[in-house]
């Protein structure tokens, strides 16, 4: 039996407390987890050196990174006891999670791509700034004299089970010198342990890693004591951190694509990029496009793209054609479907793609439910809406779904609401600057870009570099 440990200050520890992950599918025993208390992830905050990194030059930890990457995709890596081969790995983490394998695959690459990557990464944070400042602590930019402190000493994290990607977004602490720790999410603690290893193994002290299976009281005083932290999850779970200026909040995305005037009679030419949107990573992620607004043509863009997923199926996690994941909680998967249906009972909405797959669009009882065992799939789901204040309108789910809405584009930039990712098909001139304008949106795309393709050297939820780092006022004598 595999045990993964808690990490106290990079030092595995086994706990008297422990969870077991099961098999999503079978339901048998595939790993033994330790489990921290609140007091414990505590009294490790408190001593955590917070400094442990800073003697280390900034070029040496990106090329750490740099070996971590092939190390995360290649070798063996400690994992309690025993070692883990990255296929092994991957079989973990979609046995517990329900993610296909080659779901899991892909998402490795982009964890390995951003190691790999880092500096361009990190120029993107840092808007290109030599990072050879933040190891004086002062330098020249632009000819002028600037200065950087880390005010983030300690990075906290509370992470989800629902796309290992994400684990991206805190590997750059490392080379900005912010010791982490990382509480997993329930079912994906397979992750951010191999990347903890991997980048260990590369020569990143251990002492600058914390990694703490634990329960809800434990995870709020992660958050609690670390003086920058991420937090991901859902609306209830993010809504108390929103205005906490420590925390980064990585929340639900209602990511859109907008179809221009100009665009929108020939929607058809633009079909691959709005279903691509909509169903890569499963469906999982907040890059995911949950709503499509268009100012006409909104029936007959949702019939089309229903037609496409209606005949997606469910299949096993380790199906080679498997493009749904599995709910590892049944009841989760049970609680969406029911929100959904409870919502098209409100008029002006209909399920597209429940129709087209031979039941009632209008009714609850819903056929994008499937079970199988003790397996639980949603299939994608196309809702058209007659009106943009619908309930189903402006939602998204941990599937692919989407809501198709009609509106006219002068009133797109405010109605649409907050959406991390937007992209918009026009070359309308006016339609462009108010969308540049508009406060409601993250990451702006212009043209047929996918929601999901992520530049890595531009920051698309939050600025790590600006969480941990702070400029100060600056002179020193002699200094032109």
């Amino acid at each position: 039996m595999i045990h993964i440990p808690i990490l106290r200050h990079g030092k595995p520890y086994l706990s008297v407390e422990t969870a077991m992950l099961l098999h999503h599918a079978t339901g048998e025993p595939v790993a033994e987890l330790s489990l921290a208390n609140s007091g414990l992830i505590g009294r490790d905050m408190r001593r955590l050196d917070a400094t442990v990194l800073e003697r280390i030059p900034i070029a040496e930890l990106t090329a750490m990174s740099r070996k971590a990457a092939d190390l995360f995709l290649s070798a063996r890596l400690p994992l309690g006891d025993a070692n883990q081969s990255f296929d092994e790995y991957v079989a973990s983490l979609s046995a517990t999670t329900g993610m296909p394998i080659s779901y899991c695959r892909s998402n490795a690459e982009k964890i390995a791509y951003v190691l790999r990557e880092i500096e361009d990464v990190l120029a993107g944070l840092t808007r290109g700034l030599d990072l050879s400042i933040l190891d004086r602590g002062f330098g020249k930019l632009e000819g002028r004299t600037v200065s950087f402190f880390r005010e983030g000493r300690i990075l906290g994290a509370v992470l989800p089970s629902n796309s290992p990607g994400v684990h991206s977004l805190w590997i750059p602490a490392i080379p900005l010198k912010a010791p982490i720790v990382l509480k997993p999410g329930r079912e994906e603690p397979w992750t951010p342990f191999r990347v903890i290893e991997a980048l260990a193994a590369a020569g990143v002290p251990r002492e600058a890693f914390g990694f703490y299976p634990t329960d809800h009281a434990g995870a709020g005083e992660l958050m609690r004591l670390a003086d920058r932290a991420m937090i991901f999850g859902d609306a209830a779970t993010t809504r108390p951190w929103h205005h906490n200026p420590r925390v980064e909040v990585h929340g639900p995305g209602f990511s859109k694509i907008l179809l221009g005037d100009d665009a929108a009679d020939d929607w058809p030419k633009y079909l691959d990029v709005i279903a691509s949107s909509i169903e890569a990573n499963c469906g999982r992620s907040c890059i995911n496009a949950s709503g499509v607004w268009t100012p006409r043509h909104g029936a007959e863009i949702a019939e089309a793209l229903a037609a496409r997923f209606a005949s997606i199926p469910a299949l096993p996690a380790d199906h080679a054609e498997a493009r749904v994941a599995a709910f590892a909680n049944p009841a989760m998967a049970e609680r969406i479907s029911a929100v959904i249906d409870h919502d098209l009972l409100v008029p002006g909405a209909e399920d597209v793609t429940q129709r087209l797959r031979g039941g009632d669009s209008r009714r609850a009882g819903s056929n994008r439910l499937v079970r199988q065992g003790r397996c639980a799939w949603l299939l994608p789901t196309v809702v058209r809406c007659d009106d943009r204040e619908h309930p189903l309108a402006n939602r998204e789910f941990l599937f692919p779904f989407a809501s198709v809405v009609e509106c006219p584009t002068v009133e797109m930039p405010s109605a649409i609401g907050s959406s991390l990712i937007v992209t918009a098909i026009t070359d309308e001139p006016v339609f462009r600057g108010r969308l540049m304008a508009s406060p409601n949106i993250d990451r702006l795309n212009f043209g047929p870009i996918p929601t999901w393709r992520i530049s890595w050297n531009q920051p698309h939820e939050g600025n790590l570099f600006e969480h941990l780092y702070r400029q100060r006022a600056f002179q020193m004598e002699g200094a032109a």
